[in-house]
């Protein structure tokens, strides 16, 4: 446990957190009009308006006071512990369950009592009258620890009131629900987690966040408040409460840490409860730039300069989550002039960008894609960015469009670039269509960066350096540099996992006369792979080689994303 006790008492919490940059005034103003009108402690409100998480917050509050402050694990475990000490002041568990409040024993003798507030009055006096003649020492801990250990140190007290929507309402508005719900989505944010996963199960529910595409645990609770906390979402998010049949989806608006955020809600109902997933979408995105997206310096060229074709289809391509949205942005960024009429349909609108018509789809109404492309294109525009090319109908009036002078931008769900040929004329495109409007595809994935303060460095593998020979010989620009391979380790920084933050690994394919002459022949992909690299082509696996010869990642994440499969002619 970390104690400080160098700042004097009187300095302000608000103060504190600005001089640190952790808030900003015009939070710290709406905290204090939030405080006169409810009576409660900054911090806490705070934590209630979204301006700073529970984890920025409560290190400052006991710093700020001189009190220790729980990391993450250091509290006892046992729950024995727990219950021989809560035995000896006569209160009754779930008095200690309804203050947030641990008490133990520890080897010197002296009890310590962790909460998220241990400086509540009520708390101390009746806790120093029970324990009277006994040390007693105050700890700060996330109320995420607290639960954890107090669902096994005390049995479930509260009646289940999961079918009372009355009653669910009210939870939802309680005080310690509004924080608990505001407090996951300021740590995620601080994170920089892209979801939130809230799963119930028989006897607990768990919420994960998604950080640089992996899900990682972030808290265990009791199942007993899981209702209350399903229901606050689906209150503020404008879903059903008393509906726990069928799927549902919504939106939130919130200022998380700090940030305004767009949080996208999907509902699912599953055997133990509904599990809810929450996509977390900043309303500001800076980063709209190509050249921060980690492209090589030739697939940069090549990508800023399809961004200014003035007609015809670039497609990028990839999974869910690989960034597929982020590269359009980008590209549309490079287009926006102010010259250009530039209109998008998307499901959703997931960033709002100046200067761009930006037009939501509504399937339920019958407003889909292609509907939305017809009625855009008698608006005149030069540049189309298309959300997804889903269909037959979606695919062919992107087609017609770049055919008649647009410069279409579009995503397609294919395993690598190569295959997107082929699935457009699955879908029922021409090959002699396809050919004449497709400019390029790009497919692309996010591999995680290494974390820069606990990498190691390690020796070239020796089942790569045909494949490196045959790289550096291809490419020797982008191997210019010594090798520098590292390994992931894990650090508290990076939360043990070695790695923080994602860069871009890509594959681009031009469409050359000679592989314009391929798709329409309907050449098989090997075929068509040859013909690329001619050109410069290189496949994501070799791309990302390129990241780890530099120690952007590790060989072990490049192998992760790509697969670990050997043949160069398919793989994505």
């Amino acid at each position: 446990m970390n104690s400080n006790t160098t700042l004097p008492l009187a300095t302000p919490l608000g103060q504190l957190l600005l001089d640190r940059g952790i808030i900003s005034a015009q939070d710290l103003e709406r905290a204090l009009v939030a405080q006169q009108q409810v009576r409660g402690r900054l911090g806490a409100m705070l934590v209630r308006i979204g301006a700073i998480s529970e984890d920025a917050l409560l290190p400052v509050l006991a710093e700020q006071n001189g009190l220790d402050f729980a990391e993450e694990g250091q509290l006892p475990e046992r729950p024995d512990a727990y219950r021989q000490a809560m035995a000896l002041t006569g209160l009754a568990d779930n008095w200690f369950a309804e203050q947030g409040a641990l008490l133990w024993e520890a080897a010197d003798g002296v009890y310590h009592c962790a909460s998220r507030n241990p400086q509540d009055a009520f708390l101390q006096e009746t806790l120093t009258a029970a324990l009277s003649g006994h040390a007693l020492k105050w700890v700060f801990a996330r109320s995420r620890e607290v639960e954890r250990l107090m669902k096994v140190v005390c049995a479930p007290t509260e009646p289940n009131y999961a079918d009372d929507v009355a009653h669910l309402k009210e939870l939802a508005e309680e005080a310690p629900v509004i924080e608990l719900v505001n407090n996951l989505f300021a740590q995620a944010t601080d994170e920089t987690a892209s979801d939130i996963h809230v799963e119930p199960e028989e006897h607990a529910f768990l919420v994960r966040f998604r950080i640089d595409g992996v899900l990682q645990t972030r808290g265990n609770f009791p199942r007993e408040r899981f209702d209350a906390v399903a229901s606050r979402i689906k209150l503020i998010s404008g879903l059903d409460i008393a509906e726990r049949r069928l799927p549902q989806d919504g939106r939130i608006t919130v200022r998380a840490a700090g940030i305004d955020m767009d949080i996208r809600v999907s509902v699912i109902p599953g055997v133990h409860g509904e599990s809810i997933v929450m996509r977390l979408l900043p309303k500001e995105r800076k980063d709209f730039r190509l050249d921060k997206l980690g492209m090589e310096p030739d697939h940069l060229e090549a990508f800023e300069r399809w961004a200014k074709e003035p007609h015809g289809i670039v497609l990028v391509t990839g999974p869910t989550g690989s960034g597929k949205s982020t590269s359009l942005y980008a590209a549309l960024a490079v287009a926006n002039d102010r010259q250009h009429k530039i209109i998008t349909v998307e499901d959703p609108v997931e960033y709002k960008m100046s200067g761009i018509t930006q037009i939501q789809t509504h399937a339920e109404i019958g407003y889909t894609f292609a509907r939305a492309l017809r009625a855009i294109l008698r608006h005149d525009p030069d540049i189309v960015m298309i959300g997804e090319i889903r269909d037959l109908e979606t695919a062919e009036i992107a087609v017609q469009a770049a055919l008649t002078g647009h410069m279409v931008f579009s995503t397609i769900h294919t395993n690598d670039a190569i295959s997107t040929f082929t699935r457009l004329s699955d879908m029922g495109v021409e090959p002699f269509l396809v050919a004449s409007s497709v400019r390029a595809v790009e497919a692309q994935r996010l591999v995680r960066r290494l974390c820069a303060h606990c990498a190691e460095p390690v020796e070239v593998p020796d089942a790569l350096a045909t494949v490196l020979a045959d790289l550096r010989e291809r490419f020797p620009a982008l191997f210019a540099e010594a090798p520098a391979f590292r390994r992931a380790v894990g650090c508290p920084r990076c939360h043990q996992t070695g790695y923080r933050g994602r860069v871009g690994i890509y594959e681009f394919v031009e469409v050359t006369p000679r592989i314009q002459s391929a798709i329409m022949q309907r050449l098989p992909a090997y075929e068509v792979i040859a013909l690329a690299r001619a050109s410069g082509y290189r496949n994501l696996r070799e791309d990302g080689l390129v990241k780890a010869w530099r120690g952007q990642t590790s060989v072990d994440e490049v192998l992760r994303v790509t697969g670990l499969s050997g043949d160069e002619e398919g793989e994505g």
